[in-house]
């Protein structure tokens, strides 16, 4: 016995010292590749915009409602990828298109490449490039080998637009796809109890339909219909058409091929690369030279870098106008993680808004679906403090709905674009228990309780009629409590603003319309209009919150999930569907409302 203990000891000792030596040799390992980083970007060479330049417009730039990242996390998808991605602020782009047109340096645009961004978004982008037309008189030319609707909404603004001969144009209109989960769950003895306050609030749907509700199909097509008719409009005025003839397109052939899109007057040229190459070199005044391979083909300067060269503070003054960043998911917790807003991050960002002395007036830039009713009621108090101190005017992005329009509702006035989603002011709750599938595998549960209610939130059995009962009455309370909320805001009465709530969604038009907007108008017109409420003749733009720290980025980039879909395997379509699906699936970790309760889109929803 004395000797196996002597034995075991040694061995605990062993595996001790040798998982100290592992944790060891990985902190290190890590420390060197961390300081690589920071080398690499404290090396960086600082943007320069030379003579003769063109912006270069890669729509597949990421233009984010957030203050992105920079630094090490940047350097670390260069170096894992071999591609440069890269994220910029909708403020800095609009700023950097506004400053391009009296830059002599500047003498064009040149758009290319895919986007992902919201037509929120893009509506504000392409009214800073017909500006820059307007205002400058310098040529945007755009090409591509696809051009999707997203593409073309805001290429379309181009005075010459190009298709690669083997290129193809998408144009077939909008759909919406809803995924639903109720087969399934049921399939694997997953029960489902839901709570609900309105009638249109349909994000349960997915886990208790196998196809949507008459309500949700009403307001999935109005919206559809609104937006769609934005593009039409748009498009049709850029290319001198009628709206009537793209919607022939649309529903007649779909996807057009290089030559059927010249022939409908939806292009203006087919060309290989060499052949745009030659024009764009035309703009930069290098037709007779020859440039060697390792340099760029002509005189340029992309977006994002040019947007790093420009002085944000152009009055010299300390008046800021702060753009308080509203950018994902409302969750209950604390800190500024991407694409999530915590009850505890941004409350802390509104109250620093208000007790700075420089901070005359807040622009809230609102982009979320909603989430945790709690969280968005948290947030909605701090808005609503900081509304009674400075003027707070609300930017709605591609989304502000549910939970995202309740903190948007204190503010003292709310732009929207036509192409922006709200609404949706309704509540609900999701109750999912797992006794048959836990029951299938010799899974039982027995339960000893002080009081009959004491397991009312257990997930081993579904509820009873009269729990049921009790969590819809707190339901009910906070639909009410909600639709308070915006009567106040909106200086309107209850319920009249219950005839417009109920869970519908709208789209920044028909929301105008209901008195849930105040204006048609995007950032800079949202933050022109805060800085004119403080009466200001000079200002600054300060973004907050500021992005995680140098520390925080290098681990998020070594250790993140977002890492995954970047890598080769993850690009086929099989593998991109597979990680949607994922994507989805995830967002039930989101769902951290400490009672459950939510004011949220369906998350399903995605309209292409």
């Amino acid at each position: 016995m004395r000797d196996f203990l002597k034995y075991a000891a040694a061995s605990a000792l062993g595996t001790l010292v040798g998982l100290f030596s592992l944790v060891a040799l990985l902190g290190v390992g890590a420390l060197g590749l961390a300081g690589f980083f920071i080398n690499s970007a404290a090396t960086e060479t600082e943007p320069e915009v030379k003579k003769n330049s063109v912006l270069v417009f890669d729509l597949a730039t990421d233009i984010v409602d957030a203050v992105p990242y920079s630094g090490p996390s940047v350097v670390l998808e260069e170096t894992l990828y071999g591609n440069t991605y890269r994220a910029i602020s909708l403020h800095s782009a609009l700023q950097a298109l506004e400053a391009a047109a009296t830059d002599d340096n500047i003498t064009g645009i040149y758009l290319t490449g895919n986007t992902n961004a919201g037509f929120a978004t893009l509506k504000e982008v392409r009214a800073a490039l017909e500006k820059f037309k307007t205002d400058s008189g310098k040529p945007v030319l755009a090409n591509n080998a696809i051009w999707s609707e997203r593409d073309y909404y805001l290429a379309s603004v181009a005075d010459s637009l190009y298709l690669n001969p083997a290129g193809v144009m998408e144009l077939n209109g909008f759909r919406a796809e809803i995924q639903f989960l109720a087969g399934a769950l049921s399939k694997y003895g997953i029960g489902v109890q839901v709570l609900r306050a309105g009638r249109y609030k349909s994000a349960i749907e997915p886990f208790t339909r196998t196809t949507s509700s008459p309500e949700e199909k009403q307001q999935t097509q109005a919206l559809l219909t609104d937006l769609w008719q934005e593009f039409l409009t748009t498009t049709s005025e850029a290319r001198g058409k009628n709206p009537d003839a793209i919607q022939a397109i649309a529903e007649n052939q779909g996807l057009l091929p290089a030559a059927e899109a010249k022939s409908a007057g939806l292009i203006d040229n087919i060309a290989f690369y060499d052949d745009v190459l030659s024009e764009l070199r035309e703009l930069t005044d290098q037709t007779d030279e020859k440039w060697d391979e390792d340099e760029d083909d002509f005189t340029q300067i992309s977006l994002y870098r040019y947007s790093q060269t420009l002085d944000t503070n152009i009055f010299g003054s300390k008046d800021t106008v702060a753009v308080i960043y509203a950018n994902g998911e409302i969750v209950d917790g604390e800190g500024s993680p991407p694409g999530l807003i915590t009850s505890g991050g941004l409350s802390e960002t509104l109250r620093q808004a208000r007790n700075d002395e420089d901070i005359q007036a807040v622009v809230l830039r609102v982009n979320s679906p909603g989430g945790s009713a709690i969280a968005s009621e948290i947030i909605a108090r701090e808005v609503e403090l900081l509304a009674a101190e400075k003027p707070v005017i609300v930017s709605m992005g591609n989304y502000a709905a549910s939970g995202g329009y309740m903190i948007s509702a204190p503010g003292d006035q709310i732009f929207a674009t036509p192409a922006t989603v709200t609404g949706s002011i309704g509540v609900y709750g999701l109750r999912l228990n797992f006794k048959e599938i836990a029951n299938r595998n010799g899974v039982t549960w027995d339960v000893i309780k002080t009081a009959k209610l004491a397991d009312i939130d257990t997930v081993s059995r579904p509820q009873s009629e009269a729990e049921l009962k009790l969590q819809q009455g707190f339901v009910n309370t906070l639909y009410d409590r909600f639709l308070t909320l915006v009567a106040e805001g909106r200086e309107t009465p209850k319920e009249t603003i219950n005839q417009v709530a109920q869970g519908r969604v709208w789209s920044g038009t028909d929301a105008a319309s209901a008195n849930l907007v105040d204006q048609m108008g995007g950032l800079n017109e949202a933050i022109n209009a805060a800085a004119a409420a403080a009466e200001l003749e000079d200002w600054q733009v300060e973004e907050l919150p500021k992005p995680p720290s140098l520390e925080e980025q290098i681990l998020d980039s070594l250790f993140g999930a977002g890492i995954v879909a970047k890598l080769p395997w993850a690009q086929d379509p099989i593998s991109q569907e597979a990680m949607k699906l994922r994507e989805e699936l995830s967002l039930l970790k989101t769902l951290n409302d400490p009672q459950g309760m939510y004011m949220r889109l369906p998350f399903t929803t995605e309209i292409e």
